[in-house]
């Protein structure tokens, strides 16, 4: 009974911040998720040593584009797609994975990669390669949470909602990301 006061207390007071100040909690929110979600991914991988500048890019992706730029999507869809649209909650849908996750995970490849000081060339070359296949995963692996997310959860609670799956998806980008560096820096030290 005395853990679920603070617990209560702490939940109340992310509403408020949510309520009050729903950008910057979003945004505060999706940082630490993202740079848990790395540092998880890198203690699965088992290297031993973490690669701080990899969980602070991720931190600072999330801090950046992780809360304020969903947020600011569903606000927009939620406008344009407007109670009195038919079948709008599949419009919302449609619009989620056909314009925002792409445009997204362009975003994320490039970005992650300038967070980590790498060149622009080197940052495009990881796009031009990754995106692919990550959209597709994306797609595949990601649909029915967004499905569910628009259909059933409020609009207030979507970007927080959709950083705690994503939560795992970053898990997996960072891997994917990691392997592929992995297998560069393997390619380059054999020329």
């Amino acid at each position: 009974m005395s853990l679920s006061r603070p617990v209560y207390s702490f939940f109340g007071f992310y509403l408020e911040q949510l309520f009050n100040h729903p950008v910057r909690t979003k945004s505060i929110t999706a940082s630490a998720l993202a740079a848990s979600a790395n540092y998880t991914s890198q203690c699965m991988a088992g290297k031993g040593k973490v690669n701080q500048q990899s969980v602070l890019s991720y931190a600072l992706f999330g801090l950046i584009f992780g809360g304020s730029v969903p947020h600011y999507f569903y606000k927009t869809v939620e406008r344009l797609f407007h109670e009195d649209v038919k079948f709008r909650k599949f419009f919302q849908f449609l619009s989620e994975r056909l314009v925002y996750a792409p445009i997204y995970q362009a975003l994320s490849l490039y970005f992650l990669a300038r967070f980590e000081m790498k060149s622009h060339n080197v940052a495009m070359s990881n796009l031009m390669k990754l995106y692919w296949p990550l959209l597709k995963a994306n797609w595949q692996y990601l649909s029915l949470a967004v499905f569910l997310n628009i259909y059933y959860v409020p609009p207030m609670f979507r970007t927080v909602t959709m950083s705690l799956v994503s939560f795992i998806w970053v898990v997996y980008i960072a891997h994917k990301r990691r392997r592929f560096q992995e297998k560069q820096e393997a390619a380059a030290k054999a020329k």
